[in-house]
């Protein structure tokens, strides 16, 4: 059976020797440089890297998409195939924060329709604390393209009747009291506030089963929730968090909060300047 949501670092270990995949994707906001430094001074054995605007990003159109729009599915396939994914290939992902670069990376393999694809959980730190061995060869890209196949992660907007709209950006964001990135602040109307960061616990690994379902308990479905964040990123690691907590089903919204405001007929709830009704 494949491992489709998380992995601890001794499972990982293990399936390095069974010819597992392995993407790093480290990435800070502040400096997209700082992920791919770190990986070129020490990644786990035979990890691939990613980079957030680069690999698991589209190009942005401005005043149309958001801040990291989905990359085009052929070069997104190819890119797959590059790194050696073929169908049935186990896929782990990790960064070295609470995993919600990884968690990207976990949701487009699987709007891509690749089942195999998880997150190591903790990161990074989870397997630097055990001492497991780090390298800096980097692996030669493959070729070959990923097959089009069916998604197994649904996507929604905003305007799709009757969907509940769940928020994973940080309270003060989801209050509009602070906006650090975006031109607007607040929400969208009528979302519920589910920040991704207490998902996980002060070491970065997600918190119980039972835990997770009592944080989405109250929205109703999982099928009927569509997940947003800032730019589409953040919000996949509550849809992780669902599918390690047995929800499976949520959608996500991509272009997220940044796509949201483009549009200034939108109404924005919170916040100073709140605008439409």
């Amino acid at each position: 059976m494949p491992h489709t949501t998380l992995v601890t670092p001794e499972q990982l270990a293990a399936g390095l020797k069974e010819g597992w995949v392995v993407v790093d994707c480290r990435f800070s906001l502040a400096d997209s440089d700082a992920g791919l430094a770190a990986y070129h001074l020490g990644h786990l054995p035979g990890a691939f890297y990613a980079h957030l605007d680069r690999d698991l990003s589209g190009p942005i159109v401005p005043g149309v998409t958001g801040r990291h729009p989905l990359p085009d599915p052929a070069v997104f396939r190819r890119t797959m195939g590059g790194w050696g994914i073929r169908p049935g290939t186990q896929v782990v992902a990790y960064d070295d924060g609470p995993s919600a670069i990884a968690a990207r990376l976990w949701w487009l393999l699987r709007r891509h329709g690749h089942e195999a694809s998880a997150v190591l959980n903790g990161g990074f730190r989870a397997w630097e604390v055990e001492d497991r061995p780090v390298e800096r060869a980097i692996p030669s890209e493959l070729t070959g393209t990923y097959p089009e196949r069916p998604p197994l992660a649904a996507i929604g907007d905003p305007s799709d009747q009757g969907l509940v709209l769940v928020d994973a950006r940080a309270p003060e964001r989801f209050r509009g009291e602070v906006e650090p990135i975006d031109p607007v602040a607040g929400h969208i109307p009528g979302a519920a506030s589910r920040p991704f960061s207490l998902n996980v616990d002060g070491d970065g690994r997600f918190r119980d089963p039972a835990e997770l379902r009592r944080r989405f308990a109250d929205l109703g479905p999982p099928e009927q929730q569509l997940h947003y964040c800032g730019s589409g990123v953040t919000a996949a690691h509550n849809l992780l968090a669902l599918e390690v907590a047995g929800l499976s089903g949520g959608r996500l919204y991509p272009g997220s909060w940044s796509e949201y405001v483009t549009d200034p007929k939108r109404p924005v709830a919170g916040g100073e300047g709140q605008r439409g009704s």
